[in-house]
């Protein structure tokens, strides 16, 4: 593939921004009718193979958490996830944009992810509707 290639699927496939790479394992929780179908094709196309579910029951690379402000405890939910990740694996926090139902505070995702031990590095519009904040726990 080209260099013009790469450049071209960048723009079209939100997934290539996120960071995703060939093989990864990628966890999803709080898949919901509401998560976009678009960015979850994505993320399967790079990674060549299918998300696996809330029941997987291995450590995986990447854990994607849709979360909207309804679903409880955002700090809990983080914890939750981190026990789920390889050492050195990234959680991608996906939320609705504002003005979007079930919209979560940016300072609040900022404190649930200092009270779980996590490191907010980027944000991102991840899709449409929702914005991403991807995040790593500290080395075991």
């Amino acid at each position: 593939m080209s260099a013009t290639a790469d450049h071209a699927e960048e723009r079209t496939n939100p997934a290539t921004r996120l960071g995703f790479e060939p093989g990864q394992v990628v966890q999803e929780i709080g898949f919901d009718e509401d998560a976009d179908q678009d960015l979850r094709e994505g993320i399967e196309s790079v990674i060549g193979q299918d998300l696996v579910d809330e029941e997987y029951d291995d450590v995986a690379d990447v854990v994607l958490l849709w979360f909207r402000d309804e679903d409880g405890d955002l700090t809990d939910a983080l914890v939750d996830a981190i026990g789920l990740l390889e050492d050195g694996g990234v959680i991608w926090l996906l939320t609705p944009k504002t003005g979007r139902d079930g919209y979560v505070e940016p300072s609040d995702i900022s404190e649930a992810a200092q009270t779980a031990g996590l490191s907010q590095t980027k944000s991102i519009s991840a899709a449409k509707d929702w914005s991403g904040s991807r995040m790593v726990a500290p080395k075991r």
